[in-house]
């Protein structure tokens, strides 16, 4: 995994008046996307059992997705590569901490492949500029996706945290 790790990370993180049992149960769920995600169209579990998991994630701009899990601690989080089925995978790391007071915190953390060809001070630039304010815009809208989901149990509106440009 350093191969990935080794790149340039975003991370964010949300705060929930729910236990981590209710976080895990909703995020291990096959298809979880469909109710959660703002900017999914589709999501389809390929394969969701003990042997392994992998399903495909449709952006509502008709991105074609394919996240493979590569570990799975349960009840705690996991990990995935994510991107064009023949194309570049990025790495996202899934986790959930027990707070006080059965609240729980979620976080993901994505290393994404879009700069991983080019040279590193122009990367690290171009991630400060472009790709990091992008991509906590998105996770933030992910992870509040899980928030409007938890909070009101119906689906999540679709571009309801605002359009994002990689992925409405």
């Amino acid at each position: 995994m350093q191969e990935f790790t080794d790149r340039l990370s975003v991370s964010k993180s949300l705060e929930f008046d729910f236990d981590s049992n209710e976080i895990w149960e909703i995020i291990s769920e096959p298809g979880n996307l469909n109710l959660t995600h703002p900017f999914c169209e589709s999501n389809e579990a390929f394969q969701w059992d003990k042997e392994g998991r992998s399903d495909r994630l449709v952006y509502l701009n008709g991105l074609n997705y394919i996240r493979n899990f590569i570990t799975w601690d349960e009840g705690l989080g996991y990990t995935l590569l994510i991107g064009e089925e023949d194309g570049p995978k990025s790495y996202v790391v899934w986790e959930i901490d027990s707070l006080e007071g059965r609240k729980s915190k979620l976080t993901i953390t994505v290393y994404p492949y879009i700069l991983d060809k080019i040279p590193y001070l122009l990367a690290k630039f171009a991630h400060a500029v472009w790709v990091r304010p992008r991509l906590r815009k998105y996770l933030e809208s992910v992870l509040s996706g899980y928030g409007y989901y938890l909070k009101n149990q119906k689906r999540t509106p679709r571009n309801h945290f605002g359009k994002h440009p990689w992925f409405s």
